[in-house]
C-alpha cells in the first residue's frame, strides 16, 4: 500500500470556450475501472448530442490502469493530453471526461491539445486536490487529570485527533502515520509516566486538504 497519494475530493464540472467551441470537463473520483466506465457512459448519455466526449482515467494501487479515448478527434490531440495533465498534476483514482460542442472554427492539432489539456486542468482543480495518507488509528485511554496535558502534547506535535470519548476514563483516538507508532507510544508514556493504555487499531487512508487539515 502506498503511504500517500493525491486524488480529487468530489465530482465537479468546469466549462470553458475556445473559438466558439464549448468544452465541458466532468471529473469524478473512482476506485475501480468499472466505476470509471460507468461514469463515462453516464456523461455520454447526458451529452448525447455533443460533437465529442473525450475521456481519460488513471487508477493507481498494486497495478496501474490508465486508458484514454480521442472519440473521433485527431489521434493524440484529446485523450492523451488529458492523461498527461492527470500525470502532471500527480493525481490518481479519477476519471476525466471532456465534452466538446463544435463551434464552427477548426482549432488545429496544437489548439486541440491546449484546449483539452486546459479543460481537464480546470475540472481537476474544481474537483479539489486532496492527499490520501495511510495511517493507523490509535486509541489512547487515560484518566481525566492527564487529559489536558496529553491533548496539548498531541496538538503541539501535529498529531491528528479523530475523536475524544468521555466515559469512565478519556479515550483519545489519534491518526498516526506509517512507522510513527513507536514514537507516539514513547511520547505518551513519558508525558503520563506510563499511566495510559495505548492500542493500535485498523489501518486506514485519511483525507487531507491542501493545508494538511483533516477532511471528515
Amino acid at each position: 500500500m502506498d503511504k500517500q497519494y493525491k486524488t480529487v475530493l468530489k465530482h465537479a464540472v468546469a466549462e470553458m470556450e475556445e473559438k466558439k467551441s464549448r468544452f465541458i470537463a466532468s471529473v469524478m473520483p473512482v476506485a475501480t475501472e468499472k466505476e470509471a466506465l460507468d461514469f463515462i457512459n453516464e456523461i455520454k448519455a447526458k451529452y448525447w448530442d455533443a460533437t465529442h466526449n473525450v475521456y481519460s482515467y488513471y487508477i493507481g494501487g498494486k497495478s496501474i490502469i490508465q486508458r484514454f479515448s480521442d472519440d473521433g478527434e485527431p489521434s493524440g490531440t484529446a485523450g492523451l493530453p488529458i492523461l498527461e495533465v492527470i500525470k502532471r498534476m500527480e493525481v490518481r483514482d479519477l476519471v476525466v471526461v471532456v465534452t466538446r460542442y463544435f463551434g464552427g472554427t477548426l482549432l488545429g492539432a496544437a489548439g486541440l491539445v491546449r484546449a483539452y489539456g486546459k479543460s481537464a486542468s480546470l475540472g481537476i482543480e474544481e474537483a479539489g486536490i486532496i492527499t490520501k495518507k495511510l495511517c493507523t488509528e490509535v486509541n489512547i485511554v487515560i484518566e481525566y487529570d492527564l487529559f489536558g496535558k496529553v491533548q496539548n502534547t498531541l496538538i503541539s506535535k501535529d498529531y491528528i485527533i479523530k475523536d475524544i470519548i468521555y466515559e469512565q476514563d478519556v479515550e483519545i483516538i489519534v491518526y498516526v502515520e506509517e512507522g510513527g507508532l513507536g514514537h507516539l507510544t514513547e511520547l505518551i508514556n513519558e508525558v503520563t509516566n506510563a499511566r495510559c493504555l495505548i492500542e493500535a487499531g485498523n489501518k486506514t487512508y485519511i483525507s487531507l486538504d491542501e493545508q494538511g487539515k483533516l477532511i471528515l
